[in-house]
């Protein structure tokens, strides 16, 4: 509790008084982040592309140049070689192969790289996905995306108004937007691991949207002579301490997993360190400001809301 009373409690920010000129902020980086992934596309990962993945520690030194001569062949498609953590360590992708027999291809890969490295080479990961079924679990991870949008804007409908629901919608859409401009700006791999960044991150800011939302809904019944941008206001400066809490707390955990967690979580980690601050940032700035964009009126909700309690005096 020692924490919570060096927050500020009865803050007075005008947060809603900047809103256009931030929302023409946030439309410019989103065209921007739109262009960049038109132009470069996504890192897809051997998840989405399909292809051979080997990480491969040695007990000298590895020469890049020379494990890249000896893959320089078309029946090995395109190659990427790269040192992974110490310059003893490998990680090697071949494209989409054009041999069908996994199996085999596998073993013909680890055969070039023993006659290249030596026999007491280590394989410490060795995937291998079809590109029928990289197809297929990209797919896969776009419905899970819809699917979770999907079912996060149709509780906020039920639970609220209909501008609450289109709010949340706009601010899931554009923290995911800004993960994948992330990604393609980093050239981090995007694979299975930054999809469940993604669910993770919209799972955060839609809760932290709600939280939000239904103080001002609670403050449109107690204070329904105010305008709605004072109460907007209102409202994110009542939860604000909870907002910062919550925040730092989660980018604290986020950070550490990025920092310690090693390479194989390290985009996944990374985005989730984004995903935070920019879902709160669409907490605010995003899903609040699309309830005076769209006209919510107080005063129909404190009619209707009475109405309600009239039909059911206990509830």
């Amino acid at each position: 509790m020692a924490l919570v009373r060096y927050l500020p409690t009865q803050t007075n920010f005008r947060f809603m008084a900047y809103n256009r000129i931030i929302a023409v902020i946030t439309a410019l980086y989103v065209v921007g982040f739109i262009g960049w992934i038109a132009l470069h596309g996504l890192n897809l990962g051997i998840d989405f592309e399909g292809g051979l993945l080997m990480e491969v520690q040695s007990e000298r030194a590895i020469d890049l140049a020379g494990v890249r001569a000896a893959f320089d062949s078309e029946s090995y498609g395109d190659v990427s070689v790269q040192h992974f953590g110490a310059d003893n360590e490998l990680l090697l992708r071949l494209g989409t192969a054009t041999n069908t027999d996994s199996a085999a291809f596998t073993q013909q890969v680890q055969q070039v790289l023993r006659a290249q490295l030596g026999d007491d080479i280590v394989f410490r990961r060795v995937d291998y996905v079809g590109s029928v079924v990289g197809n297929e679990m990209l797919m896969d991870g776009i419905y899970a995306l819809l699917l979770a949008f999907a079912g996060m804007v149709m509780y906020i409908w039920f639970r609220f108004e209909w501008q609450f629901a289109l709010g949340g919608l706009l601010a899931l859409m554009h923290d995911t937007l800004f993960i994948l401009g992330f990604y393609a700006l980093t050239g981090m791999e995007f694979g299975l691991t930054a999809v469940a960044a993604i669910l993770t991150v919209i799972g955060y800011s839609i809760n932290d949207s709600v939280v939000i939302f239904d103080r001002v809904r609670e403050n449109m019944r107690i204070h329904s002579s105010r305008p709605l941008h004072e109460l907007i206001d209102m409202s994110l400066n009542q939860t604000l301490s909870r907002t910062i809490l919550t925040g730092m707390t989660t980018l604290l955990a986020a950070t550490a997993l990025a920092v310690f967690g090693g390479a194989v979580i390290e985009g996944f980690a990374w985005a989730l360190v984004v995903g935070v601050m920019v879902g709160t940032y669409s907490s605010v700035y995003i899903g609040s400001p699309v309830l005076l964009c769209f006209r919510l009126s107080v005063k129909a909700f404190a009619e209707e809301d009475a109405r309600e309690h009239m039909r059911h005096p206990t509830a």
